[in-house]
């Protein structure tokens, strides 16, 4: 799968781009603030629905603007596909294919597969279990939809739950009886998302650790573990939450479940969060997303488009050296890169003897650089 044209109006610090993208690397240069990061996330937009950095819609909008709009032509299968995003402030976002609107946002997730790797990732290592919950649940939806409507239908019912729980606490009543029926909904949805979310990791585990002993010349041992105190059978599950009615009246809201699920990433035997140096967690974050990558494109049979956002962000050159020749060994398929040196992305890339585009981005706007201007660059020439 290929992303050959994007258009932006109005997209954050873009007041109207038309870009043209080449099919293997696309190095996107430029300062700070200078735009090259939202190019990145408009084509997450098309290919998730939306953004990577801030999930408001509206604050997305360029300033002082009333709607923006991002549009791509993509080449998946050897048939071009059109896919448009309109959002206007007040209203419902729109999004498109082939000129025709979604009725649900779910039908279009897993169709334009795209991994990001951005600094941003920190947070899957050093925020709560929702965040690694979110995380292992827009992996799993990729190519499995009857795990995104489990999902989707489980959030729902619990959600009906704990309005309940919180009625119950404000006009002092307790009827658990009243919790039954959706009970009865949630506890069958529970283990079946338990079941995928296991064997989601036992078989995403071993390709995990080949890619990071790829990344680091097999430096140290890591893990990831699946945490869940979801037994396996709905008879064992409804005995859970029969036991945890108590501590759901009183603290208002349901106890257990897959929504309590989390995911242990360690260094040796102790967690990476804690005793793993910088430059250990953001190996371990790209290995986990270029394993994504890999394991989407096994059950999908598309090559998602890499995206890779600043990734000098506390990884050294050595090790950047190394994931440049291994994304374009031929695993991968369309990448795009960003950098605020002009010249180091465009040399790392053309070693690999990869096709390289390089594109220079200053406020908001995109030109591309010609055979001759990105020789100089890569030679150090006009590097800033």
């Amino acid at each position: 799968m290929v992303l050959e044209h994007l258009h932006l109006l109005h997209f954050k610090n873009h007041e109207g781009s038309d870009l043209t993208f080449g099919t293997e690397v696309n190095c996107l240069l430029g300062d700070n603030g200078s735009g090259k990061t939202n190019v990145l996330d408009a084509v997450h937009y098309l290919c998730h629905t939306k953004s990577y950095f801030n999930p408001i819609d509206g604050q997305n909008i360029a300033h002082g603007e009333q709607h923006m709009l991002i549009q791509g032509t993509f080449s998946r299968h050897d048939q071009q596909e059109k896919v448009s995003c309109a959002v206007e402030r007040g209203v419902k976002k729109v999004f498109r294919r082939n000129e025709k609107a979604y009725d649900r946002l779910a039908d279009h997730v897993g169709r334009f597969p795209a991994v990001m790797i951005a600094p941003a990732d920190a947070v899957l290592i050093h925020e709560g279990s929702e965040t690694r919950r979110r995380w292992i649940d827009s992996v799993i939806s990729q190519f499995d939809r009857e795990y995104l409507s489990q999902l989707m239908a489980y959030n729902r019912a619990l959600n009906q739950r704990n309005i309940l729980l919180r009625y119950f606490s404000e006009n002092r009543l307790w009827d658990p009886e009243a919790l039954e029926p959706w009970d009865a909904q949630l506890v069958p949805l529970a283990v079946s998302i338990r079941a995928k979310r296991s064997e989601f990791v036992e078989r995403f585990v071993p390709g995990f650790l080949d890619t990071y002993r790829e990344i680091t010349n097999g430096a140290e041992m890591v893990s990831v573990r699946y945490l869940t105190e979801v037994a396996t059978t709905e008879e064992a599950v409804f005995h859970q939450w029969s036991e945890g009615k108590n501590e759901d009246r009183r603290l208002r809201r349901t106890t257990r479940g897959i929504h309590k699920d989390d995911l242990a990433f360690d260094l040796g035997v102790h967690p990476i969060k804690k005793f793993g140096s910088q430059g250990q967690q953001k190996s371990f974050l790209v290995a986990l997303r270029l394993s994504q990558l890999a394991y989407i494109e096994k059950a999908t049979g598309v090559k998602p488009i890499l995206l890779l956002d600043d990734i000098f962000d506390k990884i050294d050159n050595k090790r950047v050296q190394a994931l440049m020749r291994w994304v374009t060994a031929g695993e991968f398929g369309q990448v795009f890169i960003t950098d605020t040196d002009l010249g180091r992305i465009p040399s790392l890339f053309r070693e690999t003897g990869a096709d390289v585009r390089v594109y220079e981005v200053s406020s908001g706007s995109v030109s591309r650089l010609d055979s001759v201007d990105a020789n100089q660059l890569s030679s150090g020439h006009g590097a800033q």
